[in-house]
């Protein structure tokens, strides 16, 4: 996939403007050194990865680790322009409504192969979306396909499954398949650029544990290889015929525990990228690495989220988090700790998506200490009158979470700690198991470039993103009559009433906005093109001759 990063819960600590800008800067290596030379097509790209959390399958990856290797092994139907929110066609001919968006026709191009041999076909889409939404597999984005008439069946609240097949979906002929959903979704197209829609070859379903950890795909990159927590190997796969061509032999993602021992190897050139750099560097980085410095925006939101399922949390009035949130001055944090790398929230929703309104947070994201008490204490105060928030210790999250314990300790005076986790695998296995103590850090980015993925995909009570147990029936309600508008501007626009009432109800603390902070080697040709969801488009990545 080219533009849209695809699984959520994002590892940095740190935040996308779409345009992949240089920042120049100070240091020795100029524009016209990184554009000397010749590319070598069989050259090989290093990548930082922390350890994805489950198996390699395209709907079990909800975080930005996994999804970064399944994106380069499969390619979906559709996919974002770079720098835009316009639809491309990938593995599709064609994906067309009826009147009312409520039957989808799939046409596929044909050709198209596994890196197997074995040709994609509608049935691949469609016993891969079959499988994948059955309860019974228990895989972590099952409830991405709850839109598809039938997924009741083959995914009940309770008991086992009725059905293996949704009803919604018919195979046509060897290209062509029909989605009927529930109900009229005017943006079902926009989703279809998230890793959970990718097809699946038939060798998959003879043994999907093994599959998981050497997984055959249909991408510009075919699997090769995964040392767990060490590395894992992907290679540029001839027989591709996508839009998106790799123009690299391929790509080692090289797994590091310390966002410092990246950025070193980085510096010495034994790293070709890093997701981010740490915070002890932000002040220098781009000194240290000149025009191979990268410092833009991307469609990602940083916030802390409280447990909602917790004795502390469970039955908080929204005015306590509201209090929380304007007791964190968030100016100050992004300028002095974070250097000016982050732009303060003002939004539920990351800026560059369809329906981001500037200011929509409105006062509950301005720090007023003297109304964060008030609000505290019209709440009930915090149970304990201390948090806690945890995060992975494995990005350089640590001096972000003690400025923002610290400004909420001067501002209200409730107690307030981190709470580490050694690796982002970790973090996240605490939430899914919901053993948060109290709050955990959230860092969101963009599936698909519509606000909707930010509110219903993150708030929605059944969402395969809420890990909080947050629940409202308002929202829930204005989500699914937004979903049932006929245009994607009225959807966007009643998205846009349900962020106000998530301002009521609050659930999660928006702290500021993401931005590429990040660097490459002089193995690169040229500057790395990053997509709009801050991960670079690793196809279009150079590697020089030697």
């Amino acid at each position: 996939m080219r533009g849209a990063k695809s699984a959520k819960w994002v590892a940095c600590a740190i935040t996308v403007t779409l345009a992949a800008t240089a920042c120049g800067g100070g240091g020795s290596d100029s524009s016209d050194d990184m554009n000397k030379g010749k590319a070598d097509p069989k050259g090989i790209v290093t990548a930082q990865l922390s350890e994805p959390q489950n198996p390699l399958q395209p709907a079990n990856a909800k975080e930005s680790q996994g999804s970064r290797v399944l994106r380069t092994v499969f390619s979906g139907l559709v996919d974002y322009k770079p720098g835009s929110t316009e639809l491309e066609n990938i593995n599709a001919e064609s994906v067309k409504p009826n009147k009312d968006s409520s039957v989808w026709t799939v046409k596929l191009k044909p050709g198209w192969k596994f890196h197997d041999g074995t040709t994609v076909t509608a049935k691949s889409y469609v016993d891969s979306w079959n499988w994948s939404a059955n309860v019974a597999n228990n895989q972590t984005n099952s409830s991405w396909f709850a839109d598809i008439k039938g997924y009741e069946d083959v995914h009940p609240e309770k008991g086992k499954p009725k059905s293996d097949k949704m009803s919604g979906l018919k195979v046509v002929d060897e290209n062509t398949f029909t989605v009927t959903l529930n109900s009229p979704v005017s943006y079902f197209a926009y989703k279809l650029g998230y890793d959970v829609w990718a097809p699946l070859p038939e060798a998959f379903f003879k043994d999907p544990k093994a599959f998981g950890q050497k997984p055959i795909g249909n991408g510009p990159y075919k699997f090769v290889s995964w040392d767990h927590n060490k590395l894992i190997k992907v290679r540029k796969f001839d027989g591709y015929k996508g839009p998106n061509a790799a123009k690299n032999g391929g790509i080692d993602f090289k797994n590091y525990t310390k966002a410092d021992a990246a950025y070193s190897d980085l510096r010495s050139n034994n790293l070709d990228w890093i997701e981010q750099v740490p915070t002890t560097a932000l002040t220098n980085y781009k000194q240290d690495l000149g025009d191979r410095a990268i410092d833009q925006e991307y469609s990602a939101v940083q916030s802390i989220v409280p447990a909602f399922y917790s004795k502390q949390f469970k039955d908080i009035d929204p005015k306590v988090i509201q209090g929380l949130s304007m007791a964190i001055d968030r100016d100050t944090i992004t300028k002095k700790v974070l250097h000016g790398t982050r732009t303060p929230a003002d939004s539920f929703v990351a800026r560059g998506v369809l329906g981001h309104k500037d200011g929509a947070l409105g006062d509950v994201a301005k720090f007023d200490p003297a109304k964060a008490k008030a609000l505290i204490k019209e709440g009930g105060g915090v149970p304990g009158n201390k948090i806690s928030i945890q995060f992975n210790a494995d990005q350089d999250h640590k001096p972000w979470v003690d400025a923002v314990c610290n400004s909420i300790r001067k501002s209200v005076g409730v107690e307030c700690v981190g709470d580490s986790k050694p690796t982002f695998q970790a973090d996240l296995n605490a939430r899914d198991n919901k053993q948060v103590k109290s709050m955990y850090r959230g860092g969101w980015v963009l599936d698909y470039p519509v606000n909707s993925n930010f509110m219903r995909d993150l708030y929605g009570s059944k969402a395969a993103g809420n890990t909080s147990g947050f629940a409202n029936k308002k929202f829930d309600d204005l989500s699914t009559k937004a979903d049932k508008a006929a245009t994607l501007e009225e959807t966007v626009k009643l998205y846009q009433e349900a962020e106000q009432i998530l301002v009521k109800e609050m659930p999660a603390i928006p702290l500021w906005f993401y931005k590429v902070n990040s660097g490459q080697s002089t193995n690169i040709l040229g500057k790395i093109p990053y997509g709009q969801d801050g991960d670079p488009i690793f196809t279009d990545v150079q590697v020089k001759q030697k």
